[in-house]
């Protein structure tokens, strides 16, 4: 439960009793321009980092302030600036963070609220405004940063400062290329499911409650909500989804709809300009046991082609492999997601594909396998293993990347201390007298006088 208290943490700037803490420690600790910290903030964030790592290092609080004025100093710029966001885009991360906590509880809504001891609702409605704040200093650490970039020389300069005894070691590394297709549903499964969404239409236009029957058999998240998807502008919702929601009239159902993740429903609740507000029910068609063998075998004669050398592995990509993969505009290079490059330590490997590739030379291609994604739906991929680095010491011709984004990480470090430092001479400021035994605050402290 502690690591789960952690990880949700810092998901989602949610905690258990959150709210009641703050109504205890309510001390406002800082001012920035028009932005507070409040004790309870940093107590807040005191409690994450020590559920993370257990032992903290002396001074953590003050380091703490720190970083939370600096994101204050964030969003008062954002917000002279006149930097908007919108309410649809704070819901839908909002939205997204829940499903996420949900999905470590295995999507029960009751261990969430007994969690929190809030509903859904009631926790998205106390930490609306946090989120909001996070996204704005998000914006405008984004915008300050835009222009920073280095060149070569500056990454060969970068590297060569770097004492020889402090270079980093890198294990082996492998990248890794796929080739993914997601099995299609027969005829007859694709009409047994449209024939019972219009059974389920039926049912609602004879004056059964919609929310009710969502709850009872919409295959996604919205069915907790009665199938409410909130608010939304155009350009949120996948094509076939949006062309049939928008030209509905106020309390007025679609026809079946098909797209990308199935079939819907869809009633319109509200329309206010360019945003509307729907709510539907969603089933996706069963995958048989033959639909899955005609993808294995669909893909194991695309292994053919590619060792027969009738087709480059990118030209296989781009003719089999699917869209909506971040690999297929990567010419099927996958990228690690927790550094951003192509490159994966074999124990950041899902271990489908570790096992997949532990023997393999490079350049292999290996039989088809399956797999799932996030919310459960059944691929089949193929990988090919395109390169396989040996354990090693940093060098600029193996490593460049790693390297330039290490350098680019110092320079944006740099740039935004020297931005700090400017808004700082221009922004009223004032740290409570129980902080001033911290060192690293000083540099908020530069003038006696401020306007």
């Amino acid at each position: 439960m502690k690591i789960l208290y952690s990880l949700i943490l810092a998901m989602i700037v949610f905690g258990p009793g959150g709210l009641a803490q703050r109504e205890v420690i309510d001390k406002v600790v800082a001012t920035i321009g028009g932005e507070l910290v409040l004790l309870s903030e940093v107590e807040e964030q005191f409690a994450l980092m020590e559920a993370q790592s257990g032992v903290l290092p002396e001074g953590a609080r003050c380091n703490i302030m720190d970083q939370l004025m600096a994101s204050k100093l964030l969003v008062n710029q954002a917000k002279l600036d006149s930097i908007e966001i919108s309410d649809e885009e704070v819901e839908a991360q909002l939205d997204a963070r829940i499903e996420r906590i949900l999905s470590f509880m295995n999507n029960d809504v009751g261990q969430f609220e007994d969690y929190y001891g809030q509903t859904i609702n009631e926790v998205k409605e106390q930490f609306r405004e946090d989120l909001r704040n996070q996204i704005l200093a998000d914006r405008m650490r984004s915008q300050v940063m835009a222009s920073v970039a280095v060149t070569p020389s500056e990454v060969k300069k970068f590297f060569n400062s770097i004492p020889p005894d402090s270079l980093p070691y890198f294990n082996s590394e492998v990248e890794v290329g796929e080739i993914v297709y997601k099995p299609k549903v027969n005829p007859e499964e694709r009409q047994k499911t449209i024939e019972k969404l219009e059974s389920i239409r039926q049912r609602i236009l004879d004056g059964e409650d919609f929310a009710e029957l969502a709850s009872k058999h919409s295959n996604d998240g919205s069915a907790r909500s009665g199938g409410d998807l909130g608010w939304a502008k155009r350009g949120k919702y996948v094509p076939e989804f949006e062309a049939a929601a928008f030209k509905l009239e106020k309390n007025e159902i679609s026809p079946v709809i098909e797209s990308e993740f199935g079939f819907h429903i869809i009633q319109m609740l509200e329309r206010r300009g360019n945003s509307i507000h729907v709510r539907h029910i969603l089933i996706k068609p069963d995958i048989t046991e033959a639909d899955l063998e005609k993808a294995e075998m669909h893909l194991d004669s695309v292994r053919q082609l590619l060792l027969a050398d009738s087709l480059t592995f990118s030209q296989a990509v781009k003719l089999y492999s699917n869209e909506d993969m971040q690999s297929y505009n990567n010419d099927g290079r996958m990228v690690n997601p927790a550094t951003g490059n192509t490159f994966f330590e074999i124990g950041d490997l899902e271990p489908d594909i570790y096992f997949t590739i532990d023997t393999m030379d490079v350049g292999g291609i290996s039989a088809p396998f399956e797999f799932r994604d996030q919310v459960g739906e059944t691929y089949y991929r193929i990988v090919q293993l395109q390169s396989r680095t040996s354990p090693h010491k940093a060098n600029l011709k193996q490593d460049y990347s790693k390297i330039q984004q290490a350098a680019i990480e110092s320079k944006k470090s740099e740039f935004i201390s020297s931005w700090i430092k400017d808004k700082v001479d221009a922004t009223y400021i004032d740290i409570d007298p129980m902080f001033n035994q911290c060192p690293v605050l000083d540099k908020w402290k530069q003038q006696d006088i401020r306007p």
